[in-house]
């Protein structure tokens, strides 16, 4: 058995003893309203847990935020509280172990770690729930980051990309469960939305996919809408559109930032380059603003607002963003009807495009009863929390993982834009909460010109400049020519430049990054449309049991 089946095998042990000695360790997250960071979290007791590196296919999912909620008053000490104090120094020890990429001894620091956290729980814990879920943490952190593979001294010289979930449904349409329509029906009658909802065949066929075979993808996506929804929200009111065109997202991506389509559409909100460029999602050999979930969600919001301008229909201005005004615009032209589910009956519009206002209404119809649907217990990813910082020269993100200490792969999930590793000069990178003003601070030791390149170690105890060299390939003279040392003594804890060779080519200078203004009035409409006019006839007629006239609206 080599070390990696050791490892899998000890850790389907120590899940198998979390799972007998405790339930209902997880708890499900709750829609936060606001996308500002919470309060400070009190400093009693409290387990600096890092986020380790994501699994793919989904490299951006994050453990839940630590939070200690001690009271005033706080309860006597035990010898477990002790045991758990000492787990996490272990657990310290070995999260920098990792990251030196010294995986061998990490490896011993994480096993020591679980094995005084496994003898906490004996010795009758002060806060019983608290052991609990920092065992279950700890227990997923170590597990994360030996799977994975990755340390902070990582270098990622290329991003990865996913494939939307639901890419390949677009194209297929399901049976009817003919028990769905009455119940369906009902739930629509008593439901409060912003965007119209009705019941149809294909909108029940739907549900029914989502309902069986569909539902994991549903949940998954649920899950990690967690991670964006408030910021999202925030957006869509500012922007002035339906808050449930949230669930374009989940259609178009699973709120995966890096999805990719076979169509060469990117990002969380599937954008084409240049649909993108016109609402200023720019893109270099370095970002690609379409991965930037908050860029591209003011992108879409402000495209939606502008097609349900030219449309006046919420259902044709979705079905544009999926095919584009023009097919629309000329769909109303050839049949006269300013009505989506005409304009489907009659075949005139792409086959993905009429199952995708159809899915957009399933998914919001399912979410707004979703206690009728099982959807209640799903977990949410903690929504994300950074500091922001922009760069005045090239930068490696191998050196701010250094400078913040946190893994390469927690600053890919908080700059998906990111395309290599290097955030190139005037870009704004993220950071994780907190570590900003130690970023601002200890970036000033590496000058301007080497951040592409240059490394920052912090000593740990026994180090030598033999053994610090021998990790980045450098020689011990050149450490102590670079930190001005007079003797190769290196003190434990000290921050050393490590004067590491050219690993990346430097952007251009020059590099430009367009930014989306985020203002909460709109003072100018920007046509979504290539044409520059829309083709609605003035007579367009109005389908049976459909919405009014469609009539023109000008540019503003």
């Amino acid at each position: 058995m080599d070390n990696r089946t050791k490892t899998l095998f000890s850790f389907s042990i120590l899940t198998a003893v979390l799972t007998s000695t405790s339930c209902g360790l997880s708890q499900q997250s709750k829609f936060q309203t606001s996308f500002l960071p919470p309060a400070p979290r009190a400093a009693a007791m409290a387990m600096e847990i890092a986020d380790p590196p994501a699994l793919l296919p989904n490299i951006y999912l994050q453990d839940v935020p630590f939070l200690n909620t001690a009271a005033l008053v706080p309860p006597r000490r035990t010898r477990g509280d002790a045991l758990m104090q000492r787990a996490d120094q272990a657990f310290q020890r070995g999260k920098k172990l990792y990251q030196a990429n010294d995986t061998a001894n990490a490896r011993i620091e994480f096993d020591h770690a679980i094995d005084l956290m496994l003898d906490a729980s004996e010795q009758n814990p002060a806060d019983r729930q608290d052991y609990e879920k920092r065992l279950e943490e700890m227990i997923d952190s170590i597990h994360r980051f030996d799977l994975v593979g990755l340390g902070a001294s990582t270098t990622v010289e290329e991003a990865e990309f996913e494939k939307a979930p639901l890419e390949d449904i677009l194209k297929m349409t399901f049976p009817v469960d003919p028990r769905l329509k009455d119940r369906v029906r009902e739930q629509v009658a008593a439901t409060v939305s912003q965007l119209p909802l009705m019941v149809t065949d294909p909108v029940l066929g739907y549900i029914h996919f989502f309902e069986g075979r569909g539902r994991k993808t549903l949940e998954a996506g649920i899950g990690r809408a967690g991670r964006y929804r408030p910021m999202i929200q925030r957006i869509l009111d500012e922007e002035g559109v339906p808050q449930e065109l949230i669930h374009l997202a989940q259609a178009e991506s699973g709120f995966i930032p890096r999805a990719v389509s076979r169509m060469a559409a990117g990002g969380m909100w599937q954008f084409l380059t240049w649909r993108g460029q016109q609402y200023g999602l720019m893109q270099t050999g370095y970002t690609d603003d379409r991965m930037d979930p908050e860029k591209a969600t003011r992108a879409a919001a402000h495209h939606l607002h502008d097609l349900y301008n030219e449309f006046g229909d919420w259902y044709l201005a979705i079905a544009a963003y999926n095919c584009g005004p023009g097919v629309v615009e000329r769909a109303v032209e050839r049949t006269g009807y300013a009505d989506f589910w005409e304009l489907r009956s009659r075949g005139v519009l792409p086959a993905e495009t009429t199952n995708y206002v159809p899915i957009i209404l399933a998914m919001t119809i399912m979410e707004k009863n979703a206690a009728e649907y099982g959807l209640t217990g799903i977990a949410l990813n903690p929504p994300l929390e950074y500091d922001t910082l922009e760069i005045t020269a090239p930068t490696s993100l191998a050196l701010v993982a250094d400078l913040t200490e946190a893994p390469v792969s927690e600053l890919l999930a908080l700059n998906p834009a990111v395309l290599k590793n290097v955030a190139p000069a005037g870009y704004t990178v993220h950071v994780p909460k907190g570590a900003g003003n130690q970023l601002m601070a200890t970036l000033q030791l590496v000058p301007p010109e080497h951040r592409i390149a240059w490394r920052i170690h912090r000593v740990a105890s026994g180090e030598t400049l033999a053994t610090i060299g021998k990790q980045y390939g450098m020689t011990a003279a050149a450490i102590m020519s670079a930190n001005k040392l007079d003797k190769a003594d290196p003190v434990e804890g000290d921050r050393l430049i490590i004067p590491a060779g050219l690993r990346a080519e430097a952007p251009p200078k020059h590099a430009v990054v367009a930014k989306v203004a985020s203002t909460h009035r709109r003072t100018s409409v920007r046509r979504a449309s290539t044409t520059g006019k829309s083709k609605v006839p003035p007579t367009a007629r109005t389908a049976r049991n459909g919405p009014a006239i469609l009539t023109r609206t000008a540019s503003r």
